[in-house]
């Protein structure tokens, strides 16, 4: 018997130990671990540089509240606005907090009530962000969402411009859909549907949660593209496992959270602060950001040679270590395959296996990694003859 809700599909491994790129079950099996806690743990488990931030803070203080001058608040919000472009930061726990609240400061800043986000986003499971994924399977059974969210098409210029009006306050994208099936937005149709809300007098939000702190190769996904956006949400890889997430927005939406409008008890703990301090310093260094780029061209070199004549595999997506490979038949049952010989991997949708290994993962790991799923995926065939 479990005393706990059955909200997750729950795979039949117990981790006891993790450390960079491996985790190890109760039962003593070692996995290769190409999830890293779904895109947070991105300097692997554990990390030495971390871990030591975390005692001393421990050492100090572990809460106080957000009526306090906190230091570690403004070096962690300098971290982020430096490597944005941006100005300012609101701090959460999580990354639906973080969409919650850049939602509710497009609303106030602009006087405006809809957002427009697109067909196969997620951006998280409270009733505002759940409103705003473009996924009905996240919103069955809940009964009638909160109004004002529309959905247009990614990638399609037409639909966008059917669903802008005048009371759109903004318009919510990921630059590359995680949850949705690591689905990329063209750079061309990206920065037009930003020119096309600023002209509108609409905010641009850009979710980077999954994306964020490293992911694709760059701080944030948007810079591959240039892009300008008002607001960012990130979370997930910002503290290495630590619960934080924070919107990053420009300084001329300071008046819209003006005391009283808006908080969180722990948002901007200083133990998650702390681990987010070296977790960035680590991520945002230029050299750093070079080397996952280069990680993410021989992952998918390797893939693409390895599966490029597999009747089940159909294309690889997305960019740096957030790897998509897209299959002509459904992605489930090849998690557990992939399990049974060591290597923890995910879905994005119903057809794509999703990989996002550590950003510390080396060429060895990587190599391992492309082994095992060629395995899986031509095992089928193997089978046959």
């Amino acid at each position: 018997m479990s005393y706990l809700f059955p909200t997750y599909a729950r795979w039949d491994v117990t981790p006891v130990q993790a450390k960079g790129t491996y985790l190890t079950d109760k039962d003593g099996k070692e996995y290769l671990d190409f999830t890293s806690g779904i895109s947070v743990c991105n300097l692997g488990h554990a990390p030495e540089n971390v871990k030591k931030a975390v005692k001393v803070q421990l050492d100090q203080f572990w809460h106080t509240s957000n009526l306090f001058q906190i230091e570690l608040q403004e070096e962690v919000a300098k971290q982020l606005t430096d490597a944005s472009g941006l100005d300012l930061v609101f701090f959460g726990n999580s990354g639906a907090e973080a969409n919650e609240a850049a939602i509710k400061l497009a609303r106030k800043s602009t006087g405006r009530t809809k957002v427009i986000t697109f067909v196969d986003s997620f951006h998280g499971r409270t009733f505002a962000t759940m409103a705003a994924t473009g996924q009905d399977k996240i919103k069955t059974g809940f009964g009638p969402m909160l109004e004002a969210f529309e959905y247009a098409k990614m990638n399609d210029l037409d639909s966008l411009k059917a669903a802008l009006d005048h009371d759109t306050a903004a318009i919510m994208f990921e630059v590359i859909q995680g949850e949705g099936g690591i689905n990329e937005g063209g750079a061309d149709f990206l920065k037009q549907a930003e020119a096309l809300a600023h002209e509108n007098g609409s905010l641009v939000i850009i979710d980077e949660i999954q994306t964020g702190i490293g992911r694709t190769g760059k701080p944030f996904a948007f810079q591959h593209i240039g892009l300008n956006p008002d607001i960012i949400s990130v979370a997930k890889g910002i503290a290495s496992g630590f619960p934080l997430g924070a919107i990053v927005g420009k300084a001329s939406l300071a008046d819209a959270f003006s005391p009283g409008s808006h908080g969180s008890t722990f948002g901007g703990n200083p133990v998650a602060l702390a681990a987010a301090k070296e977790t960035l310093t680590t991520i945002f260094d230029d050299a750093f950001s070079a080397g996952v780029a280069e990680k993410g061209k021989k992952l998918h070199a390797l893939l693409h040679e390895a599966l490029k004549d597999e009747p089940v595999f159909k294309q690889l997506k997305g960019r740096g270590l957030m790897v998509g490979i897209e299959l002509t038949e459904e992605a489930g049952p090849f998690l557990a395959k992939a399990r049974e010989q060591g290597l923890l991997i995910l879905t994005a949708g119903t057809h794509v296996i999703r990989l996002l290994p550590p950003l510390t993962v080396t060429e060895d790991e990587i190599e391992k990694a492309v082994a095992v799923i060629t395995n899986i995926l031509t095992s089928k065939k193997k089978a046959a003859t």
